[in-house]
């Protein structure tokens, strides 16, 4: 994808954030018109985490749910924004706006959660520490934003094998969701709600960015496959050309880098040949090129 696609097309990430944000509203609503009460497949799923609950899967749900807070996400988000830089100053800046997408999302996830109030299920279904509301699920937001990130970076910058882990970093995103319903401290509706708040986050960030700052979204949807700053610009190369490397390319140095050619004031002719290779823009040919015609 080119600069100018990338820089036209700001509204794909603004449908796609306005749709979920709408679901999420919708959910919401209801929750609230229902007092906080269970919805569709709530109660069913808890009931069934507690008929299935041994101890080794327990203990690794914990270890995965205890993935989607603290450091782990944090730490996460830096590396996709390392990822996304293609220097060590952009490295730097993706990194910071990626810890400040993951912060500002908390900030406002846990300001709806103080509005709405939903209380979790009862403390006696617990499998793990919990606190605060329950909608929407805090962990879910955190590992679905962290997710998204991650996948992107890995989409655009991963040389090879992205799919594999682009689909690796998807599943942990949906699993630490689906654990807080199996550990007992959260609603399915909870999960559901943070998933719906996640997309409608990164697709507003995804659309600010594009809007705002329409260089930088199309340097990382270009991803490595901008042309180098350092390589040669296309030309014709002449007999004394030489071929040379940048970036793991080939190159073809012309030929007035590789030194000036000859004298050939002697050489009737060769005038002619030199003003009209300057008006064509192509380098003079060699001496011996000239003197055989």
């Amino acid at each position: 994808m080119n600069r100018e696609q990338a820089v036209a097309r700001p509204g794909s990430p603004a449908l796609g954030s306005l749709v979920a944000f709408g679901l999420l509203a919708l959910l919401a609503v209801t929750v609230v018109a229902r007092g906080g009460g269970t919805l569709f497949g709530d109660r069913e799923l808890l009931d069934w985490s507690l008929a299935h609950r041994p101890d080794v899967v327990v203990i690794l749900a914990r270890a995965v749910t205890h993935t989607g807070t603290g450091f782990v996400p944090y730490a996460l988000v830096a590396l996709a924004g390392l990822l996304l830089g293609h220097s060590a100053r952009h490295r730097i800046l993706a990194a910071a706006a990626c810890l400040t997408c993951l912060v500002a999302a908390q900030a406002v996830r846990f300001s709806v959660m103080a509005l709405l109030s939903r209380p979790r299920p009862a403390a006696a279904h617990w499998a793990t520490d919990a606190g605060f509301w329950s909608f929407p699920s805090g962990h879910t937001t955190t590992s679905a934003v962290t997710a998204g990130l991650l996948v992107l970076a890995v989409w655009i910058r991963a040389p090879r094998g992205r799919h594999l882990l682009a689909a690796a970093v998807g599943c942990w995103g949906v699993l630490v969701g689906l654990t807080r319903v199996y550990l007992g401290v959260h609603w399915f509706s909870d999960v559901v709600g943070g998933w719906l708040f996640a997309v409608g986050w990164l697709g507003l960030v995804a659309y600010g960015v594009a809007r705002f700052a329409p260089d930088a979204w199309a340097d990382v949807l270009r991803g490595d496959r901008s042309p180098s700053r350092e390589a040669p610009s296309p030309g014709i190369p002449g007999p004394g050309s030489r071929a040379g490397f940048v970036r793991g390319k080939v190159g073809i140095v012309p030929e007035s880098d590789c030194g000036a050619p000859p004298s050939s004031a002697a050489l009737p002719g060769v005038d002619c040949h030199v003003r009209a290779a300057e008006a064509d823009r192509i380098a003079l040919p060699p001496e011996r090129d000239v003197s055989q015609r």
